[in-house]
């Protein structure tokens, strides 16, 4: 993704480049053709200017036309001008100075077997002497159910209530126009939420706790906790639909305007540190441990920690040198010892008269040498936009290199790149031979990060092609997922996949979770996560190795007869090598017997049983059933299902079990006003840290990407038409001698 286009020196790729290029194909071919072509080409290119001049009337980012640091969030300050004790912060794409709450971050997370439960305390510091209302736009994992909201100020707690989103925010409104103390936290995405604080006093402090439980990922013999810790900026395609707000925390505080595409555009784009500024909203982070099986070693990917084992298989980690920097994603990963891999697990939860069951069943590892290689039809599609610059670029590079590898001469294959244009290096799919094989090494060495996220066109030019007979297609998609359109992309997964299989990669250090998995399960694929250029051959290797296995399919559960059961996802997807078979139900009737599950894995069937009467007590399961059912409910918006019977029926089910959803907010009001009669109330929003790795460069820049847009055009026009006049008089000035 590339906000802006800055790059005025005269380097491939770069605007300046780009414009000297097209100025000599026009000289070359007004020459060519004459003064009628030189002509032409003035008024076509006039023409692009004066039709459809800026980005957006072709789907390009919006950001520069809508002036968004200028319209969003709290009015520009002048290091000089601020009252004592502001805290000022220089933000991106403008460089503007602002006023902003400090705010630091205190994460406790208790893992059973593959549940965790987390505490996530946002506390909130008043450094200025005036009142003020501080908004911040933070994420979580993409499968958090969030069921709690505490507000503290100093001895003083107040438990949040859940309601529907539109009350949840009047409360909060009125709470805080009367000069109430107040908190909201909304849901944006699955994994983007804000909290929002009202009536935070001169030198106050004020802690927001948020509570959410998950199901964690089992994947290549490992379990592994993700906790995401900032916001990327993310293309936002479309047309802009009214200027961004202006102090109106309900329409959202970010830096881009909402567009036809992105009605929210303005809710998930927090405004961004400046370069050079220092990284802001620390985070310190403690997890208790149980594992459920015998661990053979506990490691953080990113981050020093301290691992002490308390006894069998309990650990507690915190982290090595203090808080770190909101600005990539926190990673613990166990490994059981070898021969203690779980066969299975199964948790029961009784409570208010009903029993939720959450059953995990790891299927065995197939051989891959009694199952017949099929030839394969790859296709590798990288992200190339400005948000990949750097190290996401060099990692997905070396990932493509790996890939082209694993080729062999019975396969065929072709490489996509995409920015704000796609480019195919072959027409069609070509046979893995070495010539082929030469190009396509070539074509990777030369990718270069420049430009905007237009992901949809790389997508269709991925799935439109049929597979070619007697070939397994499989579509690798390596991306960082900065997008805020994700339900389109997700509309055209569902209606062009076919017989493909959708593998998504995320790349870089704070990739769109939320993007990446549900893609992955629409594409009926999986998803690889690689943060570091030190995993790509860890990474790849694991992804190739499920590309060559047989996949587990046709999967489906039995109930013994006298259990009624609800279970979700109601239709479970085909599982690759090492990963387990997940179901969260809902459970009636006597608990007695076994519950079947069956598969089948290449021309092999698999089945495993699980007593149900050695289900363990565990909390939190109707708390995950819940949150299983509202995605399979708001799923089925894609599948053109009613709106306004998915949004009651979501209602219905996150009232009874206090979750976060895009139709209901947790809100917590403290009733006694505490701000003066007469004092204002200050908006003002958490700048979010741009993620490690990534570049200020790549996206964002210096001067507005639509504005290069049609100055090239414009300066391609009157060139045109200087050449048609030259050419003209040249010509004219010819014929009159040869006439004499």
């Amino acid at each position: 993704m590339k906000i802006f286009s800055n790059r005025s020196l005269v380097g491939p790729q770069t605007p300046a480049f780009s414009m000297a290029r097209d100025v000599v194909r026009i000289v070359i071919a007004a020459v060519l053709a004459g003064t009628g072509f030189a002509l032409l080409l003035a008024l076509t290119v006039l023409s692009l200017t004066v039709i459809a001049p800026p980005a957006q009337a072709s789907g390009a980012p919006v950001l520069a036309s809508a002036e968004p640091d200028q319209a969003a969030g709290p009015p520009t300050e002048k290091p000089g001008e601020q009252t004592s004790g502001s805290f000022l912060v220089r933000v991106r794409p403008s460089g503007r100075l602002i006023r902003s709450p400090a705010l630091s971050t205190d994460v406790k997370i208790s893992v059973s077997g593959m549940v965790a439960r987390a505490v996530v305390a946002q506390q909130f510091k008043n450094d200025s002497p005036d009142w003020i209302e501080g908004v911040y736009v933070f994420p979580l994992p993409e499968n958090a159910a969030v069921d709690r909201l505490r507000m503290q100020v100093g001895d003083r707690q107040i438990e949040g209530q859940i309601r529907e989103r539109a009350q949840a925010r009047a409360e909060y409104e009125a709470a805080r126009d009367r000069g109430s103390r107040a908190s909201l936290v909304e849901q944006e995405r699955p994994n983007i939420f804000t909290s929002s604080v009202a009536n935070l006093g001169p030198g106050e402090t004020l802690t927001v706790e948020i509570e959410y439980q998950q199901t964690l990922r089992y994947e290549d013999a490992a379990v592994s906790l993700r906790f995401p810790t900032v916001v990327a900026p993310r293309y936002i395609p479309g047309k802009p639909q009214s200027e961004a707000p202006r102090l109106d925390t309900s329409k959202g505080s970010g830096w881009a305007a909402n567009t036809d595409q992105v009605p929210d555009a303005s809710r998930i784009t927090p405004p961004v540190v400046a370069e050079g500024e220092q990284p802001r909203n620390p985070v310190t982070l403690h997890v208790e441990l149980d594992a459920g099986f015998p661990v053979g070693e506990v490691k953080s990917r990113y981050h020093a920690v301290t691992v002490e084992k308390r006894d069998d298989n309990r650990y507690e980690v915190s982290l090595g040198v203090g808080p770190f920097a909101a600005d990539r994603d926190f990673e613990l990963v166990w490994h059981p010892l070898a021969g203690a891999q779980p066969r299975g697990s199964l948790f029961r939860e009784t409570k208010e008269g009903e029993t939720h069951l959450l059953l995990t069943i790891f299927p065995p590892v197939g051989s891959q040498a009694t199952e017949k290689r099929l030839p394969r039809e790859a296709i590798y599609v990288i992200d190339t936009s400005g948000s990949m610059q750097g190290a996401s670029l060099e990692q997905a590079r070396k990932a493509l290199h790996l890939a082209l590898r694993q080729l062999t001469r019975e396969d065929r294959f072709n490489v996509i790149q995409f920015n704000s244009v796609t480019d195919t290096l072959f027409a069609s799919p070509r046979e893995a031979n070495e010539k082929n094989l030469e190009a396509a090494r070539h074509y990777v060495d030369k990718l270069h990060a420049t430009g905007g996220t237009e992901m949809a066109p790389a997508l269709r030019a991925a799935l439109d092609a049929p597979a070619k007979e007697g070939f397994l297609r499989q579509v690798v998609f390596m991306t960082d997922g900065s997008v805020g359109n994700e339900d389109e992309l997700f509309k055209l997964i569902q209606k062009k996949l076919g017989r493909s299989r959708l593998f998504t990669v995320g790349i870089g250090s704070a990739p769109n979770s939320h993007f990446m998995t549900k893609a992955a399960q629409l594409g009926r694929g999986s998803f690889t996560y690689i943060g570091d250029i030190a995993e790509v051959g860890e990474k790849m290797g694991a992804l190739f190795g499920k590309l060559e296995h047989p996949v587990l399919s046709d999967i489906v559960v039995e109930w013994p007869a006298s259990v009624s059961a609800e279970g979700y996802p109601q239709k479970l997807p085909d599982l690759y090598l090492g990963e387990p078979v997940v179901l969260s139900a809902r459970a009636e009737g006597l608990l007695r017997g076994k519950v079947v599950v069956r598969g089948q894995s290449g021309e092999q069937s698999w089945s495993s049983k699980f007593d149900l009467g050695q289900a363990h007590d565990g909390k939190g399961m109707g708390v995950i059933w819940a949150r299983r059912k509202i995605e399979s409910l708001t799923d089925s918006l894609q599948d053109g299902a009613n709106k306004e019977k998915v949004r009651e029926a979501v209602v219905d089910i996150a009232l009874k079990h206090h979750l976060v959803t895009r139709y209901t907010s947790l809100v917590a009001v403290d009733v006694t006003p505490v701000r003066p009669e007469g004092e204002a109330l200050d908006a003002q929003a958490v700048p979010a840290n741009l993620p490690q790795g990534w570049s200020h460069e790549g996206v964002f820049g210096s001067l507005p990407k639509t504005a290069t847009s049609a100055g090239l055009h414009l300066i391609l026009a009157l060139l045109a038409g200087a050449l048609a006049v030259l050419v003209y008089a040249r010509r004219k000035a010819v014929y009159a001698r040869r006439k004499v």
